[in-house]
């Protein structure tokens, strides 16, 4: 995948690279990155000479036909794991367990402490489970990355990319040795886990925002449902007001000759039983 993949979106895309010195040559080392794309996990990887493994949720294995199969094969050569993420809890788990197992082997993990894709460009609250406890667990270095730009050449929603150069910004390994048999402690999850994020924001220049991502995505997607029902009310407002005008201009129209012809008909000129004003026939 690396020649095949890898290679092509080196050539197309040319990413520019700074701190590749940071990534050790041998040994495991967990990859804490920020996700602004969902091409983030396959622009990594190209531009490293080791390999590097993700996790990725169960549906990507598990679809069903030639095109399941295919992209099921593709994920698998890009170095991503399944994970079934229908339990938080389980997912988290699960998550560990499969990034224990990739350390272990020596190998590079890669892990986006979001937990999920930036709504917004910005750099949002990391999650304390997976990436702390992985990190004290294993007590492999933590190298905090930036990917830059990614959100511009694929948006969530887009499918064919922009040709824009995307950039990669590595920092130096972090070490959290002085926290080791800590892992179940949560403020200390939460203390490595805010240390990494603050290298994170320093290396990309996001803005960073005290919430989880995913809270930030619930509360967007509310806020454009409320914006579709006001439009939806404002618009059934014109469109009563539109047929009550509409109705009243054809009253209007229908009372004219009513009016225009009482001069002619009657009473008030004398003007009846076919005799004259001045009462002759």
């Amino acid at each position: 995948m690396k020649l095949s993949v890898g290679s092509s979106l080196k050539v197309v895309f040319r990413p520019w690279v700074e701190g590749m010195e940071n990534i050790p040559i041998t040994g495991p080392a967990i990859l804490a990155s920020n996700h602004l794309s969902f091409s983030d996990s396959f622009f990594l990887p190209a531009v490293l000479p080791r390999k590097v493994t993700f996790i990725a949720k169960a549906e990507y294995f598990t679809a069903p036909g030639v095109k399941g199969k295919l992209t099921a094969a593709f994920f698998k050569g890009v170095g991503q794991l399944p994970v079934d993420r229908s339990g938080v809890r389980g997912a988290g788990e699960a998550a560990i367990r499969d990034g224990m197992a990739v350390l272990e082997r020596g190998e590079l993990f890669g892990i986006y402490p979001e937990g999920t894709r930036s709504p917004d460009g910005r750099l949002y609250r990391g999650k304390p489970g997976g990436l702390a406890r992985l990190a004290l667990r294993s007590g492999a270095p933590v190298i905090p990355v930036a990917m830059i730009g990614t959100e511009r050449i694929q948006p969530p929603g887009r499918i064919v990319p922009k040709l824009l150069r995307p950039g990669i910004r590595i920092g130096r390994p972090l070490d959290f040795d002085r926290y080791q048999g800590m892992d179940a402690d949560r403020f200390i999850q939460r203390s490595v886990t805010d240390e990494v994020m603050y290298e994170i924001m320093r290396l990309s220049g996001q803005e960073y925002v005290d919430m989880y991502a995913t809270a930030a995505k619930r509360r967007i997607a509310e806020a454009e449902k409320a914006e579709k029902a006001d439009r939806e009310a404002t618009a059934d407002r014109e469109a009563t007001a539109d047929r009550e005008a509409t109705a009243e201009a054809t009253r209007s129209r229908a009372d004219v000759p009513r009016l225009a012809g009482e001069p002619r008909g009657g009473t008030d000129t004398g003007e009846e039983d076919g005799k004259r004003p001045d009462g002759r026939a």
